[in-house]
């Protein structure tokens, strides 16, 4: 009886997570989620921590909501210059090798290491700098 709620409650959380894959942070969260999960109790825990991470990450993403204000302040003080972009600014957009300069994180925002900062089309963004792709915008 309880593999089967189990079993239920995984696919509903499965089916679900590509409705909320659009919302910033859901990725973030899952993979982080999937791996605290998995090193905590194996597959099934990846599985069920990849859920949980996911539905966690929609709603904070990797700025937490409460740091959002803060953060904008942050990076308006520093007179940051803002770089233009001619596509749609969203979550996994590429930007350029050339014209942009990222920026460290404070360490008191507690953004994962290795994500840097920049600000396009006026809009502060987080970036995974390896691979020049914003992970969030700070709305």
């Amino acid at each position: 009886m309880t593999s089967k709620l189990l079993l239920a409650s995984l696919t509903a959380a499965l089916l679900g997570l590509p409705l909320a894959a659009q919302a910033q942070g859901t990725i973030r969260g899952a993979q982080e989620g999937a791996e605290t999960g998995a090193a905590a109790a194996g597959p099934v825990g990846a599985v069920v921590g990849g859920a949980v991470g996911a539905a966690t990450g929609t709603v904070g993403g990797i700025l937490g909501v409460d740091d959002r204000p803060r953060f904008r302040s942050y990076v308006r003080e520093r007179g940051v210059r803002s770089y233009t972009y001619d596509g749609r600014l969203a979550v996994g957009a590429t930007l350029p090798e050339d014209g942009v300069t990222y920026y460290d994180v404070p360490s008191e925002y507690q953004v994962r290491p290795g994500y840097r900062y920049t600000v396009v089309n006026e809009r502060p963004v987080l970036v995974e700098p390896r691979t020049r792709r914003i992970v969030e915008v700070i709305d």
